[in-house]
């Protein structure tokens, strides 16, 4: 209540040793009808004096689970029903319910289901004020623990942030999101896709099929985009290839003129393969190459980053697939075993390897076809 004051030591005592008493009889060490220790006894085991111990058994008394027995001692009456295990509840804040993020969902989803745990979900439509609203929603509402896909990109400073939500009072693992700016001083738990790989295999594999004049059309305002360039950059380094100008906007500046002008800037630097990210911008400059009158992938090859509207483009798109199903498997079974095992856990940064999903827009032997039925983990 607040009118009280602090417990006392002696309070401390009492309760503790009443609560370990009552866990005695609930897991059956005291089955009923067997007879406790003297008040004398247990003050010498426990180490407490004999009017703490005649107060908690008092409490066990009051509480109808033992009986003091004139002359014969303290007996157990009854044995306490264990408490009903509080359910598992997970709060999930993810930026969009469309495209990207509905496989991750769906893994998360299947692993806490499994585990007999709740999801609630919310989206911050990449806001951060509706982000950290839903986040002190979830909180006040009980979550156990949070499954994050924070703003961090756009962040004047992403580290302070992170330092925000380590500091939240339930576990957190961050979900397609790192603090890449922290470097090895990063604490925050996450599990994400590689995208640095991703950039490096649709690079390496175009340059197997023969390209040596490789371009980038890039995407500036997503998250992902500072860790495809750097893939990019280490592929191109890696074999040696020439630098191409990169075509950089915002996704809302890909319009139909724009990719008509960086296919024009493609083709000035005698570029023969492209590496699009992402896929809605690949579909655009896919158009400009129709409208140039050009063959994909005769005249010019294409890889997209994502795999989610490829497989239905007029010339199908070799993409790069995050394995996005396995990475809301994976998060949420960290965020339960670090719910389960508290600190002894340790820290787990995770990041998955992309595949590479091979059609016909880069002239490469096409692979088996994509699906979201990814094997359980």
């Amino acid at each position: 209540m607040s009118g009280e004051g602090p417990i006392s030591s002696r309070e401390l005592k009492f309760r503790a040793l009443a609560a370990d008493l009552r866990r005695n009889i609930t897991d059956g060490t005291w089955p009923v009808g067997s007879k406790l220790p003297t008040d004398e006894s247990l003050a010498a085991e426990s180490g407490m004096s004999i009017s703490t111990v005649r107060r908690a058994y008092d409490e066990l008394v009051g509480a109808g689970l033992v009986e003091r027995r004139q002359g014969a001692g303290t007996f157990v009456t009854t044995r306490v029903p264990p408490s009903p295990q509080r359910q598992i509840v997970v709060g999930v804040v993810v930026p969009t319910t469309t495209l990207y993020f509905p496989r991750v969902v769906r893994g998360i989803e299947a692993t806490l289901g499994a585990a007999r745990a709740r999801t609630v979900l919310a989206c911050s439509d990449y806001d951060l004020h509706t982000e950290n609203a839903a986040i002190e929603e979830l909180i006040t509402g009980g979550v156990s623990g949070l499954l994050l896909v924070p703003s961090l990109h756009e962040l004047a400073d992403p580290i302070a942030r992170g330092e925000e939500l380590r500091r939240l009072p339930v576990p957190v693992v961050l979900v397609e999101r790192r603090l890449a700016a922290a470097g090895p001083a990063d604490t925050m738990e996450y599990v994400c896709t590689n995208h640095e790989a991703g950039a490096y295999e649709a690079v390496r594999h175009l340059h197997d099929l023969g390209h040596s004049r490789i371009g980038l059309l890039l995407r500036t305002d997503g998250p992902t985009a500072g860790a495809i360039v750097s893939g990019y950059e280490w592929a191109r380094t890696a074999f040696g290839l020439p630098a191409v100008p990169r075509q950089e906007d915002r996704l809302a500046a890909w319009t139909s003129e724009r990719a008509d002008e960086a296919l024009r800037a493609v083709r000035a630097a005698k570029a023969t393969a492209v590496l699009c990210f992402g896929e809605l911008e690949a579909l655009t400059f896919l158009g400009a190459t129709a409208r140039a009158g050009l063959s994909v992938p005769g005249d010019l090859a294409l890889v997209a980053y994502d795999n989610e509207l490829g497989e239905t483009a007029p010339v199908p798109l070799t993409s790069v697939s995050p394995p996005k199903f396995q990475i809301g498997q994976l998060a949420a079974r960290v965020l339960l075993q670090r719910l389960r095992f508290g600190e002894a856990f340790p820290v787990h940064q995770i990041r998955l390897r992309p595949r590479l999903v091979v059609r016909a827009s880069c002239g490469g032997r096409g692979g088996s076809a994509d699906t979201d039925t990814p094997p359980v983990l």
